[in-house]
């Protein structure tokens, strides 16, 4: 994972995403980098708009834990509509997360 957020910190600097860069940023967090992985990551990416995906990428963002829920304490008669609700929840995050792995090959 810390090698696609290199690769993301890289776009966002506007820096050429090579092996030199993201091993210099994965140095930089203290880890040692993975010349293999690095030349997957720069590979997978060479023919990616990184942009575009970013911008095609749908975005949910989880609720916090702890979180009270919008609908509070549920009545058992409102149970099935809110583990509906939920259904649809994890098919959009299934999604989401589809899409993110659509960046990187």
């Amino acid at each position: 994972m810390e090698y696609v957020y290199a690769a993301l910190l890289l776009h966002k600097l506007k820096q050429d995403i090579n092996e030199d860069n993201v091993t210099n940023v994965i140095k930089a967090t203290g880890s040692a980098p993975d010349a293999v992985r690095i030349k997957a990551l720069v590979a997978a990416l060479g023919d990616v708009d990184i942009e575009a995906a970013l911008k095609t990428a749908p975005m949910t963002m989880a609720p916090a834990a702890g979180a009270p829920s919008a609908t509070g304490a549920a009545a058992p008669e409102a149970a099935a509509p809110e583990a509906a609700e939920e259904e649809k929840t994890e098919k959009k995050e299934e999604e989401a997360l589809e899409g993110l792995s659509s960046l990187f090959g």
